[in-house]
């Protein structure tokens, strides 16, 4: 039986491997299961940090230096923390969020060369102790990533980078989640009902 309180759930993966898909099923499924359930995105989520993610994907954004570009993510995810996800956590909801920190690493740290150790101290300031109960690692085959991309309507700077760059993003998510106990990787190559409903039952055994 689920014992009610906040559960945050983040979902994590380079462009393509069908997080929003998941998160989506995900949502569907627990709501239906009558959980206390809401769901959010970074960068943005809250109405202040959307403001942010409206520059940060605006066309002019090409043009930011990898450093601005960075404390704009970091200010977004100050809002989003403030302004969503804590009130969310007091009203004990469980929490489904499309990126957070590991997305931060992944794009900013190895792919944009921000240093490490000052990338750890900027989230350590944000997130304080909030952080994710369980991160939901998507990987997939390059084919199937670019697949999809092309097949979006709508193409922001983040669906027009470069193979070399998925490539170290999408092992640093890997990476990373092989050296935490509450990271789990999913291969999302193929979105069937057969991971809709891995996933599934992931979370609901984290719940109890």
């Amino acid at each position: 039986m689920y014992k009610k309180k906040s559960f945050f759930i983040v979902f994590e993966g380079v462009e393509g491997t069908g997080k929003s898909y998941q998160i989506a099923k995900l949502y569907k499924n627990l709501k239906n299961k009558k959980y206390n359930i809401i769901k959010t995105r970074e960068p943005g989520g809250s109405k202040t940090a959307e403001k942010i993610r409206n520059l940060i994907f605006s066309k002019k954004s090409n043009n930011f230096d990898s450093l601005t570009d960075f404390y704009l993510m970091c200010a977004a995810r100050n809002e989003h923390i403030n302004k969503f996800l804590i009130p969310a956590k007091k009203q004990k909801k469980i929490i489904i969020c499309d990126r957070f920190t590991d997305s931060t690493y992944a794009y900013q740290v190895i792919g944009n060369g921000i240093d490490k150790n000052f990338n750890d101290y900027n989230q350590n300031y944000i997130i304080k102790n909030y952080k994710p109960n369980l991160v939901i690692v998507l990987k997939s085959t390059f084919k199937t990533i670019f697949s999809r991309i092309k097949k979006r309507k709508k193409i922001n700077k983040f669906d027009k980078l470069n193979i070399n760059f998925y490539k170290k993003a999408q092992n640093a998510f890997i990476e990373r989640a092989k050296k935490k106990k509450n990271y789990h990787i999913f291969d999302s190559s193929q979105n069937t009902s057969v991971l809709e409903k891995e996933i599934l039952k992931l979370v609901i055994k984290k719940l109890k």
